[in-house]
C-alpha cells in the first residue's frame, strides 16, 4: 500500500438521530485499483459512500483526493472531483429516452442553445457498445428490461470520464453474459488508471475482480487487506463476526397434500406447457438464467399477466386469477424481485409499508389501532432482525436488505397459504441471507407452501425440497434438492442438456 493513495477517507464519524452509524472509519483506494467495500446490510457502507458522494456530511474526519483535502459539501463537488456513484436502486428516469438519461443535467447544446440530439445519440451508442449493448438511444427507458437500465447507469459514469466509480451491487440485475462484459470493462478501466469501489454481497465475484478489500461491521472498520490473501470464509467471518456454514439446511417435517397444481400453463412468448405441483410444507425451487420465463410464469399465477392458457388449482379448486387481489384472496402471496418498482412505496413509513396489505388486521370502525400496529411491527422487527431505530421513518432510508425484510414481514402478516419469493436474497449480505433461509424453512414447517425463484443455483440447493430448472420458457429438468449439484443444474439452465420433465 503506497503512502499517497488516490482517495483517502480518514477517521470518518457519522450519526443519525443520535444513532452512531460510522465510528472512526478510514478507507484508502489506490489509482487503478478495484477495491471491495464489504459488510452486512446496515454496516455503514452506503453512508460512507454517500459522504464521499457529497450527500451527507461527516461530523468528524477528512477526505483527500490526490493528496489534497476536499470538503464534499454537495454531490456536484464530488462529481467535479471525478467521482461517479452507480446506486443499487436504479436512478434512471423511466419516462425519458436512453440518451436523455445519459446526458441528464449535462446536455450538449450548440452555440444557439439548441440540443445536439444526434451527437448525444452517437456518444450514447458508442459507450453502450463498450458493454456489448445495442439499443436505440431514442428508446424510452420504461420499455427496457431491468438489466439494460442497470447498464445505462454504468454507462453514465463512463460518459463523464470518472476517475473513481462507486459500484453498489452492479450485477444484481445482470445476466451471466452481461456480468462477464462488465468485469472485462472494469479490468480495462483499471488499466487506464480509473479506480473502482465495488460493493457486493456476492463474495465469489469479489474474489474474481477485486484487488483489495475493506470490511465494515456495525459502523466500524474491522479489516482491510489483499483479496489474494483471503478466502470466502475468512471474509465472511470478518463481515458477520462468525463463520457461516455452506451446508444445505435440512428440514425434517412431513409434506402434506398438494396445495398448488399447475397444468399445461402457456403464455405465448414467455413460457409453455408448464406442469408442477407444490405440497403443504414444501419448499419448491425454480431456477435458470435470466430470460428463462420463471418470473413471467409466476406473475401470471399472481394475476399480473391475465392472458394464459392452462389450469391453476389451489386446494383442488380451479381458479382464474386476473388480478393480484384475487391471488391474495385465493391464498397466494408474492415477494417480487424488484423492491423499488414493485414492492415498496418509498415515501411511506417503514411500519405502513409492512401493514398496508393487511390493514384490516389493524382497523376498527375506520380507524387504525396504532398500538396493535406498533406491537406487530416490533414482533417482526425482532423475528427478522430488521435494523431500524424508528419505524416511522420512510422505508427508503433503510438498507436494501432491511427493506427486503420489511417486505417479507408484510406477506407474513397477510398470512397466505402459498408464498412466492422472487430472488429473496438479492442484494442481501450473507448473515441476513441465513436469517431469511431459516425463516423460509420455518414457514414450511408451519405448513405453508413456499416457492423460491432464483437465478443462483446455490440458493435453491440450500433449502429446497424439489428444484425445477427452466430454459427458454420450459421446465427442462426436475431434481430432488438433496440429490442435485450446481454443475448439473447449470447444464440444464444453459441448454447444454435438455431432458424435458426429468425427475431427479
Amino acid at each position: 500500500m503506497s503512502s499517497d493513495p488516490f482517495m483517502m477517507m480518514k477517521n470518518i464519524h457519522k450519526s443519525f438521530n443520535g444513532v452512531r452509524v460510522l465510528k472512526d472509519v478510514t478507507l484508502e483506494v489506490e489509482k487503478g485499483e478495484i477495491h471491495a467495500l464489504l459488510g452486512e446490510n446496515g454496516a455503514g457502507k452506503s453512508t460512507l459512500m454517500n459522504i464521499l458522494g457529497g450527500v451527507h456530511q461527516p461530523e468528524k474526519g477528512e477526505i483527500y483526493i490526490n493528496g489534497n483535502q476536499v470538503k464534499m459539501l454537495n454531490p456536484r463537488i464530488s462529481q467535479e472531483q471525478g467521482i461517479s456513484f452507480i446506486h443499487q436502486e436504479l436512478n434512471v428516469v423511466a419516462d425519458l429516452k436512453v440518451y436523455e438519461n445519459m446526458f441528464l443535467g449535462s446536455e450538449l447544446r450548440n452555440k444557439f442553445g439548441f440540443l445536439k440530439v444526434e451527437e448525444m445519440c452517437r456518444q450514447t451508442s458508442d459507450i453502450l457498445a463498450q458493454l456489448g449493448i445495442n439499443i436505440n438511444p431514442k428508446e424510452y427507458v420504461r420499455n427496457l428490461d431491468t438489466s439494460y437500465k442497470q447498464l445505462i447507469e454504468i454507462s453514465k459514469s463512463l460518459l463523464h470520464k470518472s476517475k473513481l466509480i462507486i459500484m453498489d451491487e452492479p450485477t444484481s440485475s445482470l445476466t451471466e453474459h452481461e456480468v462477464e462484459r462488465l468485469f472485462e470493462l472494469m479490468t480495462n478501466l483499471k488499466k487506464s488508471g480509473v479506480s473502482i469501489i465495488y460493493i457486493s454481497h456476492k463474495l465469489n465475484e469479489i474474489k474474481v475482480v477485486c484487488d483489495r478489500y475493506t470490511v465494515l461491521r456495525d459502523g466500524e472498520l474491522v479489516g482491510t487487506g489483499s483479496i489474494a490473501n483471503e478466502n470466502v470464509d475468512s471474509i465472511t467471518k470478518l463481515m458477520v463476526g462468525k463463520s457461516i456454514s455452506e451446508e444445505r439446511l435440512e428440514s425434517s417435517h412431513e409434506l402434506g397434500p398438494v396445495l398448488l397444481e399447475v397444468k399445461n400453463l402457456t403464455n405465448q412468448g414467455n413460457y409453455k406447457n408448464i406442469n408442477f405441483t407444490v405440497r403443504k410444507g414444501e419448499i419448491a425451487g425454480f431456477t435458470g438464467l435470466a430470460g428463462d420465463g420463471r418470473t413471467e410464469l409466476f406473475e401470471s399465477l399472481f394475476g399480473y399477466r391475465k392472458k394464459y392458457t392452462g389450469e391453476i388449482r389451489i386446494n383442488d379448486q380451479l381458479v382464474k386469477i386476473d388480478h393480484p387481489s384475487k391471488a391474495v384472496k385465493a391464498g397466494l402471496g408474492l415477494v417480487p424481485k424488484d423492491r423499488k418498482e414493485n414492492a415498496i412505496i418509498k415515501d411511506l413509513s417503514v411500519i405502513h409499508n409492512m401493514t398496508m396489505s393487511s390493514i384490516g388486521h389493524f382497523e376498527k370502525t375506520g380507524f387504525i389501532k396504532e398500538k396493535i400496529e406498533r406491537e406487530k411491527f416490533q414482533f417482526y422487527k425482532e423475528k427478522l432482525n430488521i435494523k431500524v431505530h424508528n419505524p416511522r421513518i420512510t422505508i427508503d432510508k433503510l438498507s436494501g436488505g432491511n427493506q427486503q425484510k420489511v417486505i417479507i414481514a408484510k406477506w407474513l402478516e397477510v398470512n397466505t397459504d402459498i408464498i412466492i419469493f422472487d430472488n429473496p436474497t438479492q442484494g442481501i449480505d450473507v448473515g441476513a441471507k441465513q436469517e431469511i433461509y431459516h425463516h423460509i424453512i420455518s414457514l414450511a414447517e408451519q405448513g405453508k407452501a413456499v416457492i423460491i425463484l432464483s437465478s443462483e443455483a446455490p440458493e435453491v440447493l440450500k433449502v429446497c425440497h424439489n428444484i425445477n430448472v427452466m430454459y427458454q420458457g420450459e421446465i427442462t429438468a426436475r431434481f430432488k434438492g438433496d440429490e442435485a449439484t450446481e454443475d448439473e443444474i447449470m447444464s440444464y439452465a444453459t441448454g447444454s442438456k435438455r431432458e424435458a420433465e426429468r425427475i431427479g
